[in-house]
């Protein structure tokens, strides 16, 4: 049995990285420090397993870290911890350079000593994994997509964090030798995102009959990944990636923003239609856009198809019909994670 320290793994990818993980029968030491889109609930079915550990702590906080290694031994550490929206980025960027960027060095600092102290079978087994965006990369064009050698060009205050931590991880291999991975992936969806992220949001608002706000044109481009094939595609990295290398983690699913707002709007009408009879696409509103807004993301995730044999399970037409059934049928977790401090309202729209 496998032991992993998984951080942030009470969030939207790192809880059902820790769910899928349990279920195949690894052993996880879960530290999370519950902000707002990190929540127990995510986890109720894993009450009582002697095999999930959970800690709520901070990775900034390095005597804690230091004390949860030393104690449960693991064999890697998987670090999802981190502030990933946008548009909170735009209102508090301190926010995201505090976790983002000392988090991450504070629990590289911990890590490395740690692995420094074990036996060289178990420093050659060793990983971390670090989890990160394809926002690091800036914006495309009409054509061309991301390869783990396009320059870093970050636009806004979250992908210009994250590509910082990024680099700090690559700089802990090269400077201490820290057995490193890192994967930089599209956008996810799925079961237990927190409603302010596009696809819960939209969800949210179309069963409330609130306007559906559509940034600019809604013709800004998106690469969809589905959180089961993400989940999937990091256990590959984990399991046979070659250490110091990087990632791509893609799910071959173009789409422009305002498509994947029509094709909810046609699911809830065929699954919960409104009680006046109108299409829930009439409820859409074209808002200012976000300032910065990259126009187009695309993953080119060859890489990790030709040297871990992964690829994606679930195509976009799948996966959207498989997260909207999820939501309809657990509208209670989205009512206990809004507690009140978020209301589905517009952040981030102002520079």
């Amino acid at each position: 049995m496998k032991t992993w320290l998984v951080t942030g793994g009470a969030g939207f990818i790192g809880g059902n990285f820790v769910l899928e993980a349990i279920a195949r029968g690894e052993r996880i030491i879960n530290l999370d420090v519950l902000t707002y889109a990190g929540n127990r609930d995510t986890l109720a079915s894993l009450e009582g397993n002697d095999r999930h550990v959970f800690v709520q702590g901070d990775i900034g906080d390095r005597v804690l870290v230091a004390r949860l290694m030393q104690a449960h031994q693991p064999d890697a550490v998987v670090n999802f911890a981190a502030e990933s929206h946008v548009d909170r980025s735009i209102d508090g960027p301190a926010a995201f350079v505090q976790t983002n960027v000392v988090g991450t060095l504070s629990l590289l600092e911990a890590t490395r000593d740690y692995w420094r102290g074990l036996p060289p079978d178990r420093q050659a087994a060793f990983r971390f994994l670090h989890v990160s965006t394809d926002e690091v990369y800036g914006s495309l064009g009409d054509t061309g997509k991301f390869t783990e050698d396009t320059p870093f060009a970050p636009n806004s205050p979250y992908s210009a964090s994250k590509a910082a931590s990024d680099h700090l991880v690559r700089a802990f291999h090269h400077t201490y030798g820290l057995p490193v991975l890192t994967t930089n992936c599209s956008n996810n969806y799925g079961p237990y995102q927190f409603p302010e992220k596009l696809i819960p949001l939209i969800i949210a608002r179309a069963l409330a009959g609130e306007p559906l706000p559509v940034y600019g044109d809604g013709r800004n481009v998106r690469d969809w990944l589905y959180v089961a094939d993400h989940c999937a595609a990091i256990r590959a990295v984990l399991d046979g990636g070659r250490v110091g290398e990087t990632y791509n983690v893609g799910g071959d699913a173009e789409m422009q923003n305002i498509d994947v707002v029509n094709t909810i709007c046609a699911l809830l009408d065929a699954r919960r239609p409104r009680s006046d009879g109108q299409p829930r696409a009439s409820q859409i509103t074209y808002v200012a856009d976000r300032p910065g807004h990259d126009r187009r993301y695309a993953i080119d995730a060859s890489k990790l198809k030709r040297e871990l044999g992964w690829a994606p399970a679930h195509s976009f037409e799948q996966g959207i019909a498989d997260t909207v059934d999820w939501y309809l049928a657990h509208q209670n977790w989205v009512q206990r994670v809004l507690d009140g401090s978020y209301r589905l309202e517009r952040i981030g729209a102002a520079a």
